[in-house]
């Protein structure tokens, strides 16, 4: 047989999921020179990209001008996507396993972190991730039902997700027309009755999550002032000693654009957003449904590591509410086959190598927990590739030595899985940009698998 990663022999690499991370472990595997490589990426949707389609926010087109890299990464020869299939109901890891020399997951963190308060449960409290995945018109979360019809709106978190939904929930419809949210969320949203949306954070204006950018841009809301309460914009002297130890420059913008807004009078715009900090859930109240939300307003402790937490004090408060949406963090879910370490949410792993599953790696999220911008995958990518090709030199990866580069497609045949091709997903991407013309926006996605299939005629 010829020898392993030769053009009548290439390293046959399996990438399940689509997003960031996918792409960039498949961008690293094409670059390697003198090393012929099949990469066949596995996507559970018929349309690829992950969060950059289902979670970057639709009035954030420049940063998912990002799919356009990945695009000619799918052009390399070499490369197959095969969509519209579900690793553990179309395919084992197993049969991966048996079929590729290597096998790569790169799922990201599918589900949220929950606040385990009482209330939590309550019609009205909802994961921000299902609102986020609604109003990107993620298939998972079409049917999901939000009612709009409260003033006041809770937001629990402050990263850049949480300033999404407050955001979101703040644009007016002429704001949003001109974006690609699914066209159910524009129409909830343009009746709307929110006009207040509230941001809390458990620590302090230096310790919070969100970027200078996302901050930034709540000051060019057409329809929105920023409230910021002098106390909430006050960085109390264990955070300046950190800050200037620190070197921090983006929680120093943080800081001086807080102090912006606090020093900004607000103008009288029809909606608001308040940002209060060192203010922490204890529960959500309500008889049947949201009515409110207690809080206990907390100081910040050094912990012996030089950290700084959050600490309760006696002091409480109720915030009338009808609305709650909890952003504190994502987690990542157990695939059948595979180690899982259910408090930190990711497959345990050392560089990306799967702990006791040779042949077996991890990229993204699932690696090493939901943390970064789009960017920050790339080099986490290539750190888990480089484990690749390391075992690949020093003949680790045996695995799938019996399969040839067609084997896969004709178990999938035989099964009857409509899986969906990279070509099927650009026709998908111009019918969505042609069904969007017609109504002047740069899109009208596809939110059902049912119809994505329809529309290809895989029915």
């Amino acid at each position: 047989m010829a020898e392993l990663g030769s053009p009548e022999h290439p390293l046959r690499v399996a990438v399940v999921g689509s997003g960031p991370s996918g792409f960039y472990a498949a961008e690293h595997l094409f670059k390697q020179a003198n090393l012929s490589v099949q990469v066949d990426m596995f996507e559970r949707l018929p349309t690829p990209f992950g969060l950059v389609r289902g979670g970057v926010a639709p009035d954030h087109p420049k940063i998912k001008s990002v799919t356009k890299v990945y695009d000619k990464t799918a052009s390399r020869a070499g490369f197959r996507f095969f969509g519209n299939v579900e690793i553990g109901r179309d395919l084992t890891v197993d049969e991966l396993r048996q079929y590729y020399h290597a096998v790569l997951f790169a799922v990201g963190a599918q589900t949220d972190r929950a606040l385990g308060i009482p209330g939590e449960d309550l019609p009205g409290s909802h994961a921000a991730t299902e609102f986020v995945g609604w109003y990107n018109g993620h298939p998972d979360f079409k049917h999901r039902q939000f009612d709009l019809s409260a003033e006041r709106a809770v937001v629990i978190g402050v990263g850049n997700v949480a300033m999404d939904v407050a955001r979101i929930l703040s644009r007016t419809c002429d704001e949003l027309i001109s974006t690609d949210i699914a066209d159910y969320a524009l129409e909830a949203l343009d009746t709307s009755r929110v006009r207040e949306v509230i941001l809390l954070g458990r620590r302090g204006p230096a310790q919070a999550a969100f970027t200078p950018a996302e901050l930034g841009e709540f000051g060019e809301m057409a329809d929105a002032d920023v409230i910021v309460a002098p106390e909430d914009a006050a960085v109390d002297p264990l955070s300046a000693e950190w800050l200037a130890a620190s070197g921090d420059r983006d929680a120093q913008k943080n800081v001086a654009l807080l102090a912006q807004y606090m020093n900004r009078p607000p103008v009288g715009k029809p909606r608001r957003i308040i940002i209060r900090f060192l203010a922490s859930p204890v529960e959500i109240v309500g008889d049947g449904r949201v009515e409110g939300i207690r809080i206990v307003k907390n100081m910040l402790v050094k912990r012996p590591d030089g950290s700084l937490a959050a600490q309760a004090t006696d002091q409480t408060e109720l915030i009338p509410c009808g609305l709650v949406f909890r952003s504190v963090g994502y987690k990542g879910v157990a695939l059948p086959g595979l180690p899982f370490d259910e408090r930190a949410g990711v497959i345990p792993n050392t560089l990306g190598r799967v702990a006791d599953t040779p042949g077996v790696y991890v990229a993204g999220w699932i690696k090493r927990g939901p943390s970064g911008i789009i960017g920050t995958n790339k080099p986490d990518s290539v750190e888990t590739v480089e484990c690749i090709l390391q075992d690949y030199s020093t003949g680790q990866l045996e695995s799938g030595s019996s399969s040839t580069t067609d084997s896969i497609e004709t178990l999938l045949t035989q099964r009857g899985v409509l899986f969906v091709t990279f070509t099927d997903w650009q026709k998908l991407d111009q019918l969505e940009m042609d069904n969007g013309a017609k109504f002047g926006r740069p899109r009208l996605k596809f939110t059902a698998v049912v119809d994505m299939l329809a529309a290809l005629d895989k029915r």
